[in-house]
């Protein structure tokens, strides 16, 4: 039996942003964006919609490394004024009939905060700035202040001219992308020069607007984040965090994850390590700033960015991961753990078959619908049994386990790490009488891979729980609500 100990005392308050997804148009890799959009009917997929409200982001991003060579006006204004884009880092052709209205429509659809990426003069690039004689790419600062104008100036002239009369009130942007990972980019002075150019300019549009500096470090360059972190005109630090196993030998990789599972379960549940390294490191680094973690996820060689992301195994290891961020949310605001929707990569938090359109399908051809991957799955369970309020809790045992408060109910995030044996946990909260508790879990064989076929193979059970005891079965997930009196 394993003694579950919480401490009610309340610590910190919690972003609600720490269960972000961000939408990026990923070309000839992955037909995410455009595969979502019904082309006949100039609309978002229902069918989308209605995932994602499941799935229940509070933030979504807008931006990647598309952002080193958008160009916003492109993509507003009537269909047929916007003016198509060579997709130069992902391959292929951006349509453009996915921007700025269609994204903010999107999150509203969906309850979600909207965070936007500026294109920073490319970052640095030159070969994403001008990409082929006579083509500019390069984003300036008059340009991305005129987006933050054209958003949230009630008296925007060309907004209004395109029939949207309210402004869009956006209050969170990222300035670049993933700038310290090129080395013919920006320095890290160059970097720190052009982040402060544009934020100056983007307050100058709005002085309200929270703005997100890149702050990753590049290689031995350890100033990046320490020379952001003093900028005044930045209220966060943005870092990315793609990781594997940790471990020598790993298995991640190919099919060969399939020859032995619980080598491959021992490797999963290791991969948590990383991220908190580096959130770690990042913390040290940041001068007390914000964090925020905006794009993160496993990152193993294989078909599709590796089926074993499929698997269940992927989702406990995904709960360790939620669970480090939790454990850093005194400092860390935003974050994710997926790539949000396509058709191809296992790192989606949403897949969407793409054998049959979702729109329009032939007679008598039910199409196949879109479905949660593992690391959906977790996020939408955590994210739906949240607290407002960090405390501490203590275990031991093979279990993961974070606490939160709002008012008197407990939450708890758990994660089984033995993919083979059943664990009890019994409640001691303060001392306190459990008025009542019921645990909301995921439980199925750690080898578990859904596919199309297979779309509900992950969905969430519920349990009563009497007295202050619960078996969470094997490789389980689960987020358990204790209410306790006064």
């Amino acid at each position: 039996m394993i003694t579950v100990a919480v401490n009610t005392k309340e610590k910190h308050s919690i972003s609600p942003y720490l269960y972000m997804q961000f939408m990026e148009p990923l070309g000839a890799c992955d037909s995410s964006v455009d595969a979502a959009w019904d082309y006949i009917n100039e609309d978002w997929c229902p069918e989308i919609i209605d995932k994602v409200r499941e799935l229940s982001p509070t933030m979504v991003r807008f931006g990647g490394c598309l952002s080193s060579y958008y160009r916003w006006k492109e993509a507003v204004g009537p269909m047929n004024e916007r003016i198509p884009m060579i997709n130069y880092f992902w391959g292929g052709i951006y349509s453009n009939h996915v921007g700025t209205h269609e994204f903010m429509d999107f999150c509203l659809r969906v309850n979600a905060e909207p965070l936007m990426v500026v294109n920073m003069e490319s970052d640095g690039r030159r070969h994403l700035s001008h990409p082929k004689d006579g083509v500019c790419r390069l984003g300036t600062a008059q340009e991305a202040a005129e987006w933050v104008d054209y958003c949230n100036n009630p008296d925007n002239t060309l907004r209004l001219s395109h029939g949207v009369k309210e402004p869009y009130k956006i209050k969170y942007w990222q300035i670049g992308n993933e700038t310290s990972y090129c080395p013919t980019g920006f320095t890290s002075p160059q970097c720190i020069d052009a982040t402060r150019r544009f934020a100056s300019a983007m307050r100058e549009a709005d002085s309200t607007i929270k703005l997100i500096g890149w702050g990753d470090n590049f290689g031995d360059d350890k100033t990046w984040c320490s020379s952001m972190s003093k900028l005044d005109e930045v209220d966060m630090i943005a870092f990315h965090h793609h990781f594997d196993s940790g471990l020598p030998n790993s298995p991640l990789y190919g099919t060969k994850y399939r020859e032995n599972y619980e080598l491959t379960f021992e490797h999963l549940l290791n991969a948590y390590k990383s991220m908190d390294a580096h959130i770690q490191q990042m913390r040290s680094e940041c001068g007390g700033k914000r964090l925020a973690m905006t794009e993160g996820h496993f990152s193993v060689p294989g078909r599709n960015r590796n089926e074993v992301l499929s698997s269940w195994g992927a989702g406990v290891a995904y709960a360790r991961c939620h669970n480090v961020i939790s454990r850093n949310s005194d400092i860390l605001d935003i974050a994710t753990m997926a790539d949000f929707f396509g058709t191809v990569w296992q790192v989606n938090a949403i897949l969407i078959p793409n054998n049959v359109p979702l729109y329009n399908p032939e007679p008598n051809v039910t199409p196949f619908k879109p479905y949660l991957q593992p690391v959906a799955s977790v996020m939408s369970l955590f994210c739906k049994h949240q607290g407002k309020y960090a405390v501490d809790v203590d275990y031991n045992g093979a279990v993961d386990i974070v606490a939160s408060k709002t008012d008197n109910t407990i939450y708890l995030h758990v994660a089984n790490t033995d993919m083979n044996t059943p664990q009890t946990l019994h409640f001691n909260i303060s001392g306190k009488r459990i008025k009542s508790a019921k645990m909301f879990y995921i439980a199925a064989k750690a080898d578990t891979e859904i596919t199309y076929e297979t779309p509900d193979c992950f969905a969430v059970s519920t349990k009563d729980i009497e007295g202050n005891s619960v078996i969470l079965p094997p490789a389980a997930v689960a987020a358990i609500e204790i209410v306790i009196e006064q």
